[in-house]
């Protein structure tokens, strides 16, 4: 059976598994049964210093169902940050690895473009023993008149320079995580790594509406007759996760073609899983962690155990004996378009000349056939 434990930035993981920031990860309670269930980390959902300005709202998710199934696709929240306070987190932050030493709890943080926030943050946290840190650069709506979430992802410069307040205080691991909303996703990537980050996490979700009520004429989920745009989650993401994730991974590990960038960083990898199967994608594309979120909504925190017996099925198959015999795998088989023109040309000529009889590889050589080979090989010299 292969081994499922990783190592990330000196954090030791039973397996890549993590639960994702969100509702999955709002309590004590919660976080204990996930740890229970055997998930390799719990990220918690994402605190700040003041929640007396988070107030949520009911409805605040929408469903898309696969047509004619009740099989869910797509999930869409206008869910905001916890909004519980920060006193009651610390509480329960020291209950848990008291409870849990040798699990990893990691705090997923949010705060306003103010550095003193951000390190008091930091450092409060810490005391409380935590294993490392998320920032969250990414939440795509609730307050971004305030600068904060994606509205803060999407400009780099500043967010070099709050990832550099966050490392100058953090003395332990510190991932940043990363909007989609936004042209060049590896562009606010690089910054948070010249910033003093150990790793990426990516991605949030997708600003979106997801419909209109063609009954009412209300855009859902509807709140006293009126909406927002909220975050789109789910498997429907999931092509958008992986074409995000390839290329955060090319520009920090390299491709076997070019050099990586910062080869010794992370990447945790979020976006629709819901299997093994869907997490060994990742993976091959260089992730050491797979976040989920939306699927334990749907699917319950017992998916954990199905997932690991899936990817270790997969392992099994294909002759990986650990999660490092495979990562970033894949990378190798992307190019560019005129290269495959290239490669589709090259291939058709060399199938030709079997069709045809000509000998392409010296182990295509028959003693019996020796003479009539070489003759197909020269030119029309007639």
């Amino acid at each position: 059976m292969a081994d499922l434990s990783v190592v990330v930035d000196g954090l030791k993981l039973p397996n890549p598994f993590v639960i994702g920031s969100g509702p999955p990860g709002t309590n004590a309670n919660v976080i204990g049964k996930a740890f229970d269930e055997n998930w390799g980390a719990v990220i918690c959902k994402t605190v700040s210093l003041d929640a007396s300005k988070v107030v949520n709202v009911a409805p605040r998710y929408a469903r898309m169902r696969a047509t004619g199934t009740k099989e869910v696709i797509g999930w869409q929240n206008i869910e905001l940050i916890s909004d519980r306070s920060f006193e009651v987190w610390e509480d329960e932050f020291k209950k848990i690895k008291d409870k849990y030493p040798d699990r990893i709890l990691i705090a997923s943080i949010m705060e306003e473009c103010n550095k003193d926030a951000w390190v008091e943050l930091v450092e409060r946290c810490q005391a409380c023993g935590v294993d490392a840190f998320e920032l969250n650069f990414s939440c795509p709506h609730g307050m971004p008149e305030r600068k904060m979430g994606a509205a803060m992802g999407q400009d780099p410069e500043l967010l070099e320079e709050v990832c550099g307040w966050v490392n100058g205080a953090a003395t332990i691991p510190v991932w940043a995580k990363m909007t989609p909303n936004i042209t060049h996703i590896v562009d606010p990537a690089r910054a948070s790594l010249k910033g003093g980050c150990e790793g990426i996490a990516a991605i949030n979700t997708i600003l979106s509406v997801m419909s209109v009520n063609l009954e009412t004429l209300r855009p859902e989920p509807t709140v006293e007759g009126h909406s927002v745009p909220g975050g789109y989650s789910c498997k429907a993401v999931r092509p958008i996760a992986l074409r995000m994730v390839m290329e955060l991974a090319t520009m920090m590990y390299g491709d076997g073609k070019s050099e990586g960038e910062f080869k010794d960083r992370s990447l945790s990898a979020i976006g629709g899983v819901e299997s093994g199967e869907d997490a060994a994608q990742f993976i091959l594309l260089g992730a050491s962690t797979v976040q989920v979120c939306t699927g334990v909504m749907i699917h319950g925190y017992k998916m954990a155990g199905r997932m690991c017996e899936e990817l270790n099925a997969f392992m099994d198959k294909h002759g990986f004996e650990t999660i490092e015999d495979f990562r970033g795998h894949s990378l190798q088989y992307f190019t560019t378009h005129m290269d495959l023109v290239q490669r589709q040309k090259v291939a058709k000529a060399e199938k030709k000349a079997v069709r045809e009889g000509m000998v392409t590889k010296d182990t295509a050589w028959e003693g019996d056939k020796f003479v009539e080979q070489s003759n197909k090989l020269v030119s029309n010299d007639d």
